[in-house]
């Protein structure tokens, strides 16, 4: 590792904000990225497979239905993080494809830095915006899975969290491909029923999957919503609910309009 994490830290031009790397006291192995004073990724070294944070153990359980088991699939990564889930897809099916779209330059080079990625992970990288990233990609490129994870509240990029950028990720995908988005969402979750009607009029069918509470309405939190090409499997709604983390609960189909705008 190039310098100790325990007191890493880098400048981010683009926000203005500082980016830090520090040891999880909770977790061998682990580490937390805090952007701004706010927590925003946690990686275990130790054993990449091992996923911390709820929402993205959830995005984790998607990505293991999306394809059989240990299986390489090809990923983009939309919003990079600490690179969580490019390390747990690695760790888990090993040989596969995978490339990653950060805003930031500095934070990625700094978590490559800090956090090295295990060996053998096949991780290609670009800087810039998600939508205009997404559509300077060899056209030739299609993947299993596209995650996005950069909307956090109930502000999020016009340009990105609409039908036209679905439409667009979606035609990135293979046969199989899913597209799975994390909202992260306010009281009232005014995000995630725009994102939902706008990734209904994208996606042949969709999910929202989430600690069961969150459906209320009345917490703040995240809603993983999944965007598939053909009918929402059954059987991947008794796979996720049993995998938790618990209490889960899985809504699709009509089950899904108790969520429409």
């Amino acid at each position: 590792m190039a310098d100790s994490p325990a007191a890493a830290s880098r400048f981010l031009r683009t926000t203005g904000q500082h980016a830090t790397i520090g040891p999880d006291p909770f977790t061998d192995g682990g580490y937390v990225l805090s952007i701004g004073g706010a927590e925003q990724s946690h990686v275990n070294l130790a054993d990449p497979g091992d996923i911390f944070y709820e929402y993205l153990r959830r995005i984790g359980h998607v990505v293991d239905l999306a394809a059989p088991w240990g299986e390489p699939i090809s990923a983009l990564h939309l919003g990079a993080g600490a690179l969580t889930l490019a390390r747990y897809i690695q760790a888990t099916r090993p040989g596969s494809v995978q490339y990653a779209v950060e805003l930031e330059r500095e934070l990625l080079d700094f978590v490559l830095a800090q956090l090295p990625l295990p060996a053998g992970t096949e991780l290609h990288t670009l800087i810039g915006d998600a939508r205009a990233a997404l559509a300077e990609l060899p056209a030739e490129l299609r993947f299993d899975v596209v995650i996005l994870d950069i909307f956090s509240g109930p502000e999020a990029p016009g340009h990105i969290a609409c039908t036209g950028f679905y439409r667009e990720a979606a035609a990135r995908l293979t046969a199989r491909g899913v597209l799975i988005v994390n909202v992260g969402d306010e009281p009232g979750l005014t995000l995630v029923r725009s994102q939902v009607a706008a990734l209904r009029r994208a996606m042949a069918d969709v999910s929202a999957f989430a600690e069961a509470g969150m459906f209320t309405g009345r917490y703040p939190g995240n809603i993983i919503l999944t965007g598939t090409q053909g009918p929402w499997p059954d059987r991947w709604t008794a796979a996720l609910t049993a995998r938790g983390p618990h209490p889960a609960r899985v809504l699709s189909g009509v089950g899904l309009d108790v969520l429409s705008e």
